[in-house]
């Protein structure tokens, strides 16, 4: 049975003691910690203890992986140690990381911050969908049916698995203005009600624009000569979150000069009427374009030079990571299903993180240490289910080469499965269970690149480790 206080204690030692600590809080499997001067860790000492499963630093926070289920333990050791609340908040780190933090990694937060709590239901209709896709989709056990097909009375429960799949997507906008509002410091009941107006059923659908436009049949509203698209914003992310952005300022302002008796007849009110009016005039037409454009961009180049994108996007995912600047393609992911109702970024996340893990497993296969040899099964797993820091920053960086051997074999991957045209219907479990939102005719080509990133760190790092001996 480990001493938790103890490496409680040993953790906070190596991490400069309580005076380098300005705030702390743990996730499921992280300590995440806002220090006063990171060049003062004893890194050595800290991956010596037997609690402590890695440490990396991003976004001006330092992060200690531990593990799921013992983390919580350690940190109700920590947090008095350390002089500290134990009710410290997740807010209170990121405050604290944020004076750290130039622009660019302050938007990518922000960003992160956003699309990161509405990712359980987009992983989840992306599940859902995997799974009818199994059922709908022919080529999988038949060469020209599909399970509904030649078992008809399957087909009501795929129908009723698709509407449950679909809503997170069809109210896309509901979950964005909710988390945004929420992050720019709103009300998010009133981000929920924007993000709904934006997809009203009396609007025009956004993927019937196109042909609306074709056949000259827009709706559109008369305002006192002024003549505006009724149109709505269904997978759009743009519109939503600038509208979201404006809601809260037009909110906030109007909290800060009306008496708080009377708040509840006029702040709300106002606040839904300005955002509305202002977001079907102007703020809608011109971030659907824009994303639109983004979208179209995208979609061109990998048309046109499909496997240098892949090879290019493959590859650099695992630095993205490291980085935290994965979290912007989160919202092209999503931008892309809604507009197009897939996406071809996102299976190549899905090799890179099982990469990541076949690259830890062979460090677990090569290593003669027995701390080392768990931490890279264990991390591997975690990396094969989607969840790659710990292997990233516990076992693979502190290495590098398994970390060289896996981002070169997701671009291999990234190169194939692109230059295939493979794409996924929705996101879903970025590892191994990624192949269920796979768009079934795509499934031998993406399993040929699960094989590319599987085989090849799993060897190259194996065969790298026995030879350089160091682990």
């Amino acid at each position: 049975m480990m001493d938790l206080k103890k490496s409680a204690a040993e953790i906070l030692e190596a991490l400069g003691g309580k005076e380098n600590i300005q705030a702390a809080t743990h996730c499921v499997t992280r300590l995440r910690l806002a220090l006063v001067d990171e060049g003062i860790i004893d890194q050595e000492k800290l991956n010596n203890i037997d609690v402590v499963k890695g440490s990396f630093s991003t976004n001006g926070q330092f992060q200690v992986v531990i593990g799921q289920g013992t983390v919580d333990k350690v940190y109700k050791e920590f947090a008095p140690l350390a002089g500290i609340s134990e009710e410290t908040t997740k807010e209170d780190v990121k405050e604290a990381s944020a004076e750290k933090m130039n622009p660019l990694q302050r938007a990518i937060k922000t960003l992160a911050d956003i699309f990161i709590p509405i990712l359980p239901a987009i992983v989840t209709a992306g599940l859902l969908l995997g799974i009818n896709n199994i059922l709908t989709a022919t080529g999988i056990f038949w060469d020209d049916q599909s399970i509904i097909d030649v078992y008809p009375q399957w087909s009501d429960f795929a129908n009723m698995i698709i509407i449950i799949a679909n809503t997170a997507f069809v109210f896309l906008p509901g979950l964005i203005g909710w988390s945004a509002v929420k992050k720019f410091g709103g009300s998010p009941i009133l981000g929920i009600v924007i993000g709904l107006v934006l997809v009203h059923p009396d609007l025009l659908n956004a993927w019937g624009y196109g042909e609306a436009v074709q056949n000259d049949s827009v709706p559109t509203w008369n305002l006192f000569g002024l003549t505006i698209e009724k149109i709505g914003y269904q997978g759009q992310v743009l519109p939503v979150l600038a509208a979201s952005y404006l809601l809260t300022k037009i909110e906030l302002f109007l909290r800060k000069h009306i008496p708080d008796n009377i708040q509840l007849l006029f702040v709300g009110p106002i606040s839904l009427l300005v955002t509305g009016f202002l977001t079907f005039i102007i703020i809608g037409p011109v971030t659907f374009q824009i994303g639109n454009w983004i979208t179209e961009g995208l979609v061109a180049t990998f048309d046109t030079f499909a496997w240098l994108g892949g090879l290019i996007y493959g590859g650099l995912y695992g630095v993205l990571v490291i980085t935290g600047m994965h979290h912007t393609f989160l919202a092209v992911d999503i931008q892309l299903v809604g507009s197009t109702g897939t996406t071809f970024l996102w299976p190549m996340l899905a090799l890179s993180n099982i990469a990541q893990g076949s690259a830890a497993f062979a460090i677990w296969l090569a290593s003669k240490d027995d701390k080392l040899k768990g931490l890279g099964l264990s991390t591997g797993i975690s990396a094969w289910l989607g969840i790659t820091e710990p292997a990233l920053f516990g076992v693979n960086l502190r290495f590098k080469y398994p970390f060289i051997f896996a981002i070169a074999s997701s671009a291999i991957a990234g190169l194939y499965i692109s230059s295939q045209g493979v794409v996924a219907s929705s996101i879903g479990v970025g590892g191994v269970p990624g192949i269920f939102s796979i768009v079934a005719e795509y499934w031998v080509d993406f399993m040929i690149g699960m094989a590319i990133v599987i085989v090849l760190p799993l060897l190259g790092t194996y065969l790298y480790a026995r030879r350089k001996r160091d682990v």
